[in-house]
């Protein structure tokens, strides 16, 4: 992979909600930029244009826990190992930052994806507002 992720990597407020967008999920423009004041850290990967090509965040109480959410890779550029990378590069920022956990949710059809990047699968609940 000739592409490096970075911790904290500068985003405008458009870049994400294009990336969701390109991938098909919703936008949430009114998201940004309170994402970033909210999560403990992002990673992102730019191309050789500059664009953004991936992205991903842990967010949560800073303390033992944190969750991981938003792994996405332009679809141009999927099956490359850049989300495998990414979501990687996300962990050991993770245990940089003092986190002895994190979870995420995650389409069953990811499950090996996840699996191959050091995450145990587990039961857990959803709540989501009707």
């Amino acid at each position: 992979m000739n592409y490096k992720i970075i911790i904290n990597i500068p985003i405008s407020n458009q870049e994400i909600p294009e990336l969701r967008e390109l991938v098909g999920w919703g936008r949430r423009d009114k998201d940004f930029p309170t994402l970033f004041k909210r999560c403990n850290f992002w990673a992102g990967v730019r191309n050789e244009n500059n664009k953004l090509i991936a992205f991903g965040y842990v967010a949560g109480t800073g303390l033992e826990h944190g969750y991981m959410e938003d792994i996405i890779v332009h679809p141009d550029y999927q099956k490359m190992g850049i989300g495998m990378e990414l979501v990687r590069e996300l962990l050991r920022e993770s245990e940089r930052y003092g986190l002895e956990i994190v979870t995420l949710t995650y389409d069953p059809k990811h499950k090996n994806f996840y699996e191959t990047c050091g995450f145990t699968p587990c039961l857990g609940g959803l709540w989501k507002k009707q």
